[in-house]
């Protein structure tokens, strides 16, 4: 994906509000107890955060399984995140795939819930990220 820095920005931006929107579907739901649809929407919340981040920093990804690696590779093993956030994405992957793909396996509360602070505090982690990579692109145009 090649933009202008004004394209950037738009993107980078549309996909944070989204993010923060996703977390917002993802809370609501949970005191229905639909724990594979409070999975998806955090997976799916993090993916726009994280997706931003990589646009930000001039990273391009086509798949899912992509986002996944180079935020580990750039972001994670650099230092830049701590590899429990690291983990913590792979697992919101892995949840979002079983409970949206498993036919013989059902995520329950012990599963998803202790995971929604930590989501939350991942996607403005990376939004603070966000902001100071696009701040530094600014200052060098």
């Amino acid at each position: 994906m090649s933009l202008n820095l004004e394209e950037r920005e738009a993107v980078v931006t549309y996909r944070l509000e989204k993010a923060r929107k996703t977390m917002e579907q993802a809370k609501c739901n949970l005191p229905m107890k639909f724990w594979e649809l409070v999975a998806n929407r955090m997976y799916y919340a993090a993916y726009y955060a994280v997706s931003a981040l990589l646009i930000a920093n001039g990273h391009t990804a086509k798949t899912h399984e992509a986002i996944v690696r180079i935020f580990g590779l750039y972001f994670v093993k650099t230092g830049i995140f701590s590899a429990e956030q690291g983990h913590l994405y792979n697992k919101l992957f892995s949840l979002r795939l079983t409970g949206d793909y498993n036919d013989h396996f059902d995520l329950e509360e012990e599963d998803v819930l202790p995971l929604v602070e930590p989501t939350e505090q991942l996607i403005d982690d990376v939004s603070k990220k966000v902001v100071d990579s696009l701040k530094n692109i600014d200052e060098s145009s």
